[in-house]
């Protein structure tokens, strides 16, 4: 019985949910891309970060040139000589990897922030607060400009530059969601028993502000990406060995005025698909879990 009571609420989600064609084409271009990233080695045609396997004589090949392979390059062949289509699915892994680590790190970081400051609330939640208020009055992507040329390049450099310019967001969210609920009954009954604090903060009050919290992390992993790929981009993020959407549109850049667009333009796109497909999800996710925002 508790079975079929779980799975109801979960149908009528995916029904509304699904009301929205324009947020189902987001979900599929999403899922098409983790796919793709996932299974990049077995569906590309090389790995083009396997100098071993790379030709120069294949360099700023135009789209659909058969190379010295003996394969067509159908979105033609970068600087190093690197298949563009095999560049995108591998710099995708990366750039998905980055924004979801980012986006969960953060996600838990600054939900344990936001509840702490909420539920114990006196000289904490003002701390807290103050410094979260202190950390949101800076644009993120300059925050993680700073820490990013303060920490180095690399792949985990990015991710902790980016939990530390996000996790204001999670705490912001949560606690404005958890007052509310701080002087509920079931709360003053659980702190009357008493229970430990962690078990009333995770177990009770938690779960009361995970709607607000799901459409938030939804809208974090695409700035992440997003962040991620200008860091890159400008040459502070990962390193231009590094398989990136961001680091792949940076090769390129310099030969867009010969003409050479497709090594910059076709990562670029792909970047923008992404990001799309994942505020598609979020702003239909918010809808949703919040009926008084529908349109």
């Amino acid at each position: 019985m508790s079975a079929a009571k779980a799975e109801r609420p979960a149908a009528l989600f995916w029904a509304e949910f699904a009301e929205s064609r324009v947020a189902l084409a987001g979900l599929a271009m999403f899922t098409l891309a983790v796919l793709a990233a996932l299974f990049a080695p077995w569906i590309t045609p090389q790995d083009p970060y396997d100098q071993a396997g790379l030709a120069l004589m294949d360099a700023r090949l135009p789209p659909g040139t058969v190379g010295t392979g003996g394969y067509a390059h159908w979105l033609g062949t970068d600087a190093a000589g690197r298949d563009v289509f095999s560049a995108i699915l591998w710099g995708l892994r990366t750039s998905l990897f980055v924004g979801v680590a980012a986006g969960t790190l953060a996600l838990a970081f600054g939900t344990t922030l936001g509840l702490a400051a909420a539920f114990f609330g006196g000289r904490i939640e003002t701390l807290l607060m103050r410094i979260v208020d202190l950390q949101l009055s800076f644009p993120a992507i300059l925050l993680a400009l700073v820490l990013v040329a303060s920490l180095g390049q690399g792949l985990w450099q990015v991710v902790t530059a980016l939990v530390a310019a996000q996790y204001a967001y999670f705490a912001r969210t949560v606690h404005g969601a958890a007052l509310s609920e701080r002087r509920k009954e079931y709360i003053e009954a659980a702190s009357g028993i008493p229970l430990r604090p962690a078990r009333i903060l995770f177990r009770h009050l938690l779960p009361n502000v995970l709607p607000p919290l799901i459409v938030v992390a939804t809208v974090q992993v695409a700035n992440a990406i997003a962040i991620e790929a200008t860091l890159s981009f400008l040459g502070v993020g990962l390193p231009v060995t590094e398989p990136s959407l961001g680091t792949l549109i940076a090769n390129g850049f310099q030969f867009m005025l010969s003409g050479r667009y497709w090594i910059s333009v076709y990562p670029g796109i792909a970047l923008l698909i992404v990001i799309v497909a994942i505020n598609l999800v979020g702003d239909r996710l918010r809808d949703v879990l919040n009926p008084r925002l529908k349109r």
